[in-house]
């Protein structure tokens, strides 16, 4: 870990902004984009092309299998069942989007999100169980 969580999404943003021209991909669970997804009225405002990609697994992905594997499965704080619908808060923002539930979407979904010029939030769901590490 390194204590990165979060910081995916404000140095895309960074990235654009100094090249423009740059293809710019965010990929990020949906913990680390919830802490710093306000990053998306940024986006709006300087009408940036960022891609962003959540791999959705409603949970603190690495946090929960460092508590399995060192805290024998004592979970503290992991959990996400609540997360916010990622499309509709992008949607608010007038940033285009789409959630993805199997593995055979991903290619049509990766074609249609490059294909656009503008920002675009992918939102695949990841099965909650699926290691990180």
């Amino acid at each position: 870990g390194l204590g990165t969580m979060g910081y995916g999404l404000p140095a895309a943003v960074g990235a654009k902004t100094g090249c423009p021209s740059a293809q710019v991909i965010n990929i990020s669970g949906d913990g680390s984009f919830q802490m710093s997804m306000q990053e998306l009225g940024t986006i709006k405002q300087y009408k940036l092309g960022v891609k962003i990609v959540i791999l959705n697994n409603r949970r603190l992905g690495m946090v929960r299998e460092l508590q399995k594997m060192k805290y024998g499965g004592r979970y503290s704080q992991v959990f996400l069942e609540d997360n916010p619908d990622f499309i509709k808060l992008a949607a608010a923002y007038g940033i285009k989007g789409e959630r993805i539930t199997r593995n055979e979407e991903v290619e049509g979904a990766l074609k249609r999100m490059l294909a656009d010029d503008s920002a675009y939030l992918l939102d695949c769901a990841i099965d909650p169980d699926e290691p990180t590490l």
